[in-house]
C-alpha cells in the first residue's frame, strides 16, 4: 500500500497536469549526485589550496555562500510565485553547478564561484514550492519526504564512485564526470521539466514590480516576528540545522582523522546512512505523519538528532559511529516534516515565499555551521589539517572523554530546538484563512473555494490581504 501511494505521488493521473514530483526528484538527484562525486577531490583541493587551517578557510568560503543564500532566497521564492518555477529552477541549478569544472581549471576561481553561487544556490526552495504546486495538502508531507530521500539517495553511491575514480584515474576524470552530470541536469530542466504553477495562479506578468519589502530578507525576518507560529518554526530550523550544516562540512574527515576510518569504510558509512535515510523519509515519515501528527514527527526527529549528535560527541570507537549513523538516518525526517508544517501554514500562491524563507535560514546555517565547527575543533586542538591520520598523535587525544566537542555543542543547540518546537501550535489558523478566502470568493468561484478548503494548490488566490497571516501579508502587494 505504501509503495502504491508513493507511485501515485510520483506519477499522478494525466488529468492533474504534466508537472510531476518525478521531475523534482530527478533534478535533486542529478545535482547532488554530481556534488557527491566530488567528496574526495574536494578534500584534496581544500588541503592543497589552504594548507593551514583548512576547515576554518572552508568555513569562511561556505559562510559567504550561506550568507548570500540567506539574502537571496526570499526574493527568488517571491519571484517564483509571480513568474513561475521553471525559469528559477533552471537558474538555481545552473549557478549551483557552475563551480564544478573550475575545480581543476583554477582552484581559486572554484572557491570564488562557490562563494558567489550562494546568490542562486537555493534549489530546495524552488523545488519544495514546485512540489507544493502539484500535490494536495494531504500528500505534501510524503512528497517532501520523497524529495529529501532523493537527496540521501544521491549520496548512497556517489562518494564511493568518486573516491574509486579518483584513486584509479585521478581527480580530473571525477570532475569531468560531475560536470557532464551537471550539464545533463541543466538540460533536463530546460527541455523536459514543465512549469508547475498554473497561469491563473501567477500574480501578474513579467512587468510586475517587486517591492524592497519582498526582496529584503531582514524584512522577512521582521514579518516572521509578527506570526508566532512561523517564528517558532524558523527558530527551530535555525537551532537544528546549524549543527547539521557544521557536521556535513567536517564529519567525513573527522571519521578519517580522529576515528581512523579507512576510505572504504567511509564510503560504506555514507551508503548505509543514505539507504536508511531513504527508508526513513519515505515509509516511516508517512506513517508517523498519519499516526502522531506533523508536530510530533518534528519533535521525534529532533530527539533522534539530539541522540545522534551526543553519540558522535562522546563516541571514540568505530562501532559507536556506525550505531550513531543509524540514528542519524532517522533524524533525517525532521526537515521534510518541518517543510510540510510550513507549507500547511501558507496559501497556495505563497509557497515560494515561505519555502524561500526557510531555505534562507538554512543557507545562513550553511555559512555559520562549518565556520563554527572548524573554530571549535581548533579551540580544542583537534587538528583537521592533515589528509591522513597523524601517526604521532598523543594517546590522551585518542582517549579523550569528548573526542568531538563540536558535536556536543550541536546536541546542546538541538536541546533548545526541542524546547522551542514544543510550543509550536498543533493546528495553525490556516483553516480559518482558507474558509474566509473561500467565502469571499463568491458564488462564481465556488469550485475554486472548494479547492481552497481542501488545501489544493489550484486554489484561486484571494486579493484581500486582511485575511492573510502577517508573515505573508507584505508579499502580496
Amino acid at each position: 500500500m505504501k509503495l502504491s501511494k508513493i507511485w501515485e505521488i510520483l506519477c499522478p493521473q494525466p488529468g492533474r497536469g504534466r508537472a510531476r514530483v518525478t521531475h523534482a526528484v530527478v533534478v535533486i538527484f542529478l545535482e547532488f549526485f554530481a556534488w557527491g562525486l566530488l567528496t574526495t577531490p574536494m578534500l584534496t583541493v581544500l588541503h592543497e589550496t589552504f594548507p593551514q587551517h583548512t576547515f576554518l578557510m572552508n568555513g569562511l568560503v561556505q559562510g559567504v555562500k550561506g550568507f548570500l543564500s540567506f539574502l537571496s532566497a526570499p526574493l527568488i521564492g517571491a519571484l517564483s510565485d509571480i513568474w513561475g518555477r521553471k525559469s528559477f529552477l533552471l537558474m538555481t541549478v545552473f549557478f549551483t553547478c557552475a563551480p564544478i569544472p573550475f575545480m581543476r581549471i583554477s582552484p581559486w576561481w572554484y572557491f570564488a564561484l562557490i562563494s558567489v553561487s550562494g546568490i542562486f544556490a537555493v534549489t530546495f526552495s524552488v523545488i519544495f514550492a514546485y512540489v507544493a504546486d502539484i500535490t494536495e495538502e494531504h500528500e505534501r508531507s510524503m512528497a517532501y519526504g520523497l524529495v529529501s530521500a532523493t537527496f540521501a539517495a544521491s549520496l548512497v553511491t556517489s562518494p564511493a564512485i568518486g573516491a574509486y575514480l579518483s584513486a584509479q584515474y585521478g581527480d580530473s576524470l571525477v570532475v569531468l564526470v560531475a560536470t557532464v552530470i551537471a550539464v545533463a541536469d541543466i538540460a533536463f530542466v530546460f527541455f523536459i521539466v514543465p512549469e508547475s504553477l498554473p497561469d491563473k495562479m501567477r500574480l501578474t506578468s513579467w512587468g510586475f514590480p517587486i517591492s524592497w519589502e519582498q526582496a529584503d530578507p531582514f524584512a522577512s525576518l521582521r514579518r516572521v516576528g509578527k506570526d508566532s507560529t512561523v517564528l517558532l518554526i524558523c527558530v527551530t530550523v535555525f537551532l537544528s540545522y546549524l549543527p547539521e550544516a557544521g557536521q556535513y562540512s567536517s564529519f567525513f574527515l573527522y571519521l578519517r582523522q580522529v576515528i581512523e576510518f579507512s576510505p572504504a569504510a567511509i564510503a560504506a558509512f555514507i551508503a548505509m546512512v543514505g539507504i536508511l535515510s531513504i527508508v526513513a523519509q519515505t515509509l516511516f515519515l508517512s506513517v508517523l505523519m498519519r499516526t502522531i501528527g506533523n508536530k510530533n514527527t518534528v519533535l521525534l526527529g529532533l530527539g533522534f538528532q539530539l541522540f545522534q549528535l551526543a553519540w558522535y560527541g562522546f563516541g571514540s570507537e568505530p562501532w559507536m559511529m556506525w550505531a550513531a549513523g543509524t540514528v542519524a538516518a532517522m533524524s533525517s525526517i525532521t526537515f521534510p516534516a518541518v517543510s510540510a508544517l510550513v507549507s500547511h501554514s501558507a496559501s497556495p500562491d505563497q509557497q515560494g515565499v515561505v519555502q524561500g524563507m526557510i531555505t534562507g535560514i538554512r543557507g545562513l546555517c550553511n555559512g555559520l555551521g562549518p565556520a563554527l565547527y572548524g573554530f571549535i575543533f581548533f579551540l580544542f586542538n583537534v587538528e583537521l589539517n592533515d589528509m591522513e591520520p597523524v601517526a604521532g598523535r598523543p594517546a590522551d587525544t585518542e582517549k579523550s572523554i569528548v573526542p568531538g566537542p563540536p558535536f556536543l555543542f550541536g546536541a546542546c543547540a538541538v536541546v533548545f530546538a526541542l524546547i522551542v518546537a514544543v510550543f509550536i501550535p498543533e493546528h495553525h489558523r490556516l483553516a480559518d484563512v482558507k474558509t474566509c478566502s473561500a467565502h469571499k470568493a463568491g458564488g462564481s468561484a465556488s469550485s475554486s473555494s472548494a479547492h481552497a478548503q481542501n488545501g489544493s494548490p489550484l486554489a484561486t488566490p484571494t486579493s484581500d490581504a486582511e485575511d492573510i497571516e502577517p508573515l505573508l501579508q507584505d508579499s502580496r502587494m
